[in-house]
C-alpha cells in the first residue's frame, strides 16, 4: 500500500502571501518564517523580501498567487502606462503599499499589486477613494518600474513648473523651521521649489491671495488678482500632502494635526525686502486646502492719494482724523480694503509724540512705532479685554480691528468719549446703515450721536489698463439708468471699456477705491437721537453733498479710471 506524502501545514504565525506560497509548495515553512522576520525588521513587504532574497522569480510568484487566489493576472508590459489613471489614489499611498491603479468602473477600482492579501491597503484605499478595490495580480519587478516612472514623472512636472531663475531666502526668524528636517527637505526638493515659484509668481502678478485646493482627481492652484480668482496651474495630486506639510512647517503649525483648521504666519525675503504671509489651512473632503494671504507692508505707506479718494472726501477724512477724540468707522464687506484704509490713516498719525495701540484678529501689517496686539480668544484676550487694557496704557489713538458685539462697541464708544481717537471697522453695506447697526447692537442713540465723527463705506473696483483701454458706445438710456445725470452724458464724453493686453488682466490692472465719506453733522445727530431709519440718514447725507457708492463709482467712470460694468458689479445692492 502506497504511503501518501503530506505537505507540512504552515505555522499559524504565517499569513497572507507567505501562507499561500507554503501551501503551494513553493517555500518551506522555515524559509517563509525567516523571510517574514526579515520583512518585519526592514519594514518592507513579504513579496519584496522573497524577490530580494532570490527565493522565487517575479513571474513564478505572480502565476502562483493568481492560481491560488483565483485572481486575474496582467502583464504590465502590455499596458500603455500613459493611459493609466493617475489622480484616483495618492501617489504616496501607491508607493507605500506597492500598488498601481489600472482603471475604474462604477464603484469598483481595479488595482494591480504583487501582494493582494494586504488588508491594510484595502482599508486605506476604501477610505481614500470611497470605492471597492478589485485586485489584479501583476509581476513585482514590472510593478516597481511603473511606480518609479510615475514618481519621476511627478517630480519632472514640478521641476518644469519651478524654473531656476529666482532667489528666495527664508528670513532669520524662520531659519529653525526651514532646517527642521534636512532629509525631508532634500527628498521633497521639487515640492519646495514649486512652493517658492508659486509665491514669487503671486508677488510678481500682484496677487493678494494664493489658494491650494485638493479635489478628488485634481489639485488646483489659484491666485486672487485684482479681486478675481484665476487658475494658475494644476500640479500632480500626489504632492498635496507634502505641499501642505511644507507650508505648515514654515508657518509653525502642527503638521500632525489635519482634522481642524489652523492659522499661521511666515516671513520670507524677496530680493531686498521681506514680505509677510498669513496662512490658513482647512480640512476638506480630499485633503487640506491652504490659503496664503500676501501682506505687503508697502501698501500701508502708499499715501491717501493713492487710495482713490476724491478731494472733498479726502478733506473730510483728514479733518476727522485730526480731531483729538471721537470715533471713525470704516465699513464694507470682506476684501474691500478697510484694513489698508485704517493703516494709511494710522501711518499719517504715527508721530513720535503719539501713543497708538491696535487690537486685531490678526495684525496683518507690522507698522513700526505702533503697539499691535493679536486677539487670542482661547487665552481670554478678546477685543473687549484688550480695549479695557488699552485704557490703562495711556493711549492717544486706538484702532479696533472689528466691532463684533455690544461689549466691544460700548468700551470703544466710552474710549471715544473720554479723550481718545478710536478707529474701527464694521461689516455693513453703506455709511447710513452703520448707524442703525450700532443701534441694533444695543448701543444707546445718545452715545452714537455724541461719539461718532465720521463713517466711510468703501468698495474696491478694478482699474482700467492705461495701455489698452478704448472708448465704448453705450446707449444714452443705459447710462441714465445706471445713475448718470442728463448733463453728464450729453456732449462728447464717452466711457471706456476693458480690452486686454500682455501687461494686464483682461483689460484691468490694479484696483481703485470707491468711497462714501459721511461726517456726522448736527442734522444727522438729531435723526439718530430721534431713532430715525437708515433711509432718513441717507436722505440727509445726500442733502449735505455726500455721494453714495454708486455715485462715487460713476465719478471714476467719468474720469476713465474704471468701467461702467465694474461699478455696477461692485455697487449692485
Amino acid at each position: 500500500m502506497a504511503v501518501e506524502t503530506l505537505v507540512e501545514p504552515p505555522p499559524s504565525t504565517l499569513s497572507g502571501v507567505a501562507r499561500v506560497l507554503v501551501n503551494a509548495g513553493k517555500l518551506n515553512a522555515k524559509t517563509a518564517e525567516e523571510l517574514s522576520k526579515s520583512a518585519r525588521e526592514r519594514k518592507s513587504s513579504f513579496v519584496t523580501a522573497v524577490i530580494g532574497a532570490g527565493a522565487m522569480k517575479a513571474d513564478d510568484l505572480a502565476h502562483t498567487l493568481s492560481g491560488a487566489l483565483a485572481l486575474p493576472l496582467l502583464d504590465l508590459n502590455a499596458v500603455d502606462a500613459q493611459r493609466l489613471p493617475r489622480n484616483i489614489v495618492d501617489q504616496k499611498i501607491a508607493s507605500q503599499y506597492q500598488l498601481l491603479v489600472l482603471g475604474k468602473r462604477g464603484n469598483r477600482l481595479f488595482i494591480g499589486a504583487a501582494d493582494p492579501t494586504d488588508q491594510e491597503a484595502v482599508e486605506r484605499i476604501k477610505f481614500a477613494t470611497q470605492l471597492t478595490p478589485e485586485w489584479v495580480i501583476v509581476e513585482y519587478d514590472k510593478l516597481m518600474r511603473q511606480l518609479e516612472a510615475q514618481n519621476a514623472s511627478a517630480n519632472e512636472v514640478l521641476e518644469s513648473m519651478a524654473s531656476a531663475d529666482f532667489d528666495f531666502d527664508v528670513s532669520d526668524d524662520d531659519a529653525a523651521a526651514e532646517t527642521a528636517d534636512v532629509s525631508t527637505e532634500v527628498e521633497d526638493a521639487p515640492v519646495v521649489r514649486f512652493l517658492q515659484k508659486m509665491l514669487i509668481d503671486a508677488i510678481n502678478m500682484r496677487a493678494s491671495d494664493l489658494h491650494f485646493e485638493p479635489y478628488e482627481y485634481t489639485y488646483r492652484v489659484r491666485f486672487r488678482i485684482d479681486g478675481e480668482l484665476r487658475e494658475i496651474t494644476q500640479p500632480p495630486v500626489a504632492i498635496k500632502e507634502k505641499l501642505a506639510s511644507r507650508i505648515k512647517v514654515i508657518s509653525r503649525m502642527d503638521i500632525a494635526e489635519k482634522r481642524v483648521p489652523q492659522d499661521g504666519r511666515m516671513k520670507l525675503k524677496f530680493g531686498s525686502k521681506a514680505i509677510d504671509f498669513r496662512v490658513s489651512t482647512l480640512p476638506t473632503l480630499f485633503g487640506e486646502k491652504v490659503v496664503i494671504r500676501i501682506l505687503d507692508p508697502s501698501s500701508a505707506r502708499l499715501g491717501i492719494e493713492a487710495l482713490g479718494y476724491e478731494k472733498v472726501e479726502k478733506d473730510r477724512l483728514m479733518q476727522a482724523i485730526g480731531r483729538p477724540y471721537g470715533m471713525i468707522l470704516v465699513t464694507g464687506p470682506t476684501g474691500s480694503g478697510k484694513t489698508v484704509s485704517l493703516y494709511t490713516c494710522l501711518n499719517i498719525l504715527n508721530q513720535p509724540g503719539v501713543n497708538i495701540a491696535t487690537v486685531e484678529d490678526p495684525a496683518e501689517i507690522n507698522l513700526p512705532g505702533i503697539n499691535q496686539v493679536n486677539v487670542n480668544d482661547r487665552a481670554g484676550l478678546t477685543f473687549a479685554a484688550a480695549l479695557k487694557s488699552f485704557l490703562r496704557q495711556d493711549p492717544d489713538i486706538i484702532m479696533v480691528g472689528e466691532i463684533r458685539d455690544l461689549e466691544t462697541a460700548d468700551i470703544a464708544i466710552k474710549a471715544a468719549q473720554t479723550g481718545h481717537l478710536v478707529m474701527s471697522t464694521l461689516h455693513t453695506n453703506d455709511a447710513p446703515t452703520t448707524l442703525t447697526r450700532l443701534l441694533n447692537m444695543g448701543v444707546p442713540p445718545f452715545n452714537i450721536a455724541s461719539s461718532v465723527l465720521l463713517i466711510t463705506a468703501q468698495r474696491l473696483a478694478r482699474r482700467l489698463c492705461e495701455n489698452c483701454k478704448k472708448p465704448a458706445d453705450y446707449p444714452r438710456d443705459s447710462l441714465l439708468k445706471a445713475g448718470f445725470r442728463p448733463e453728464d452724458v450729453d456732449g462728447n464724453w464717452k466711457p471706456y471699456r476693458a480690452v486686454g493686453c500682455a501687461s494686464c488682466n483682461n483689460g484691468y490692472k490694479g484696483r481703485v477705491g470707491l468711497y462714501q465719506v459721511m461726517p456726522i453733522t448736527e442734522a444727522i445727530q438729531r435723526i439718530i437721537l430721534s431713532e430715525g431709519s437708515a433711509l432718513d440718514i441717507a436722505k440727509q447725507a445726500e442733502v449735505e453733498g455726500v455721494r453714495d457708492l454708486r455715485q462715487a463709482g460713476l465719478a471714476k467712470v467719468r474720469a476713465g479710471v474704471t468701467t461702467l460694468e465694474e461699478v455696477i458689479t461692485v455697487t449692485n445692492e
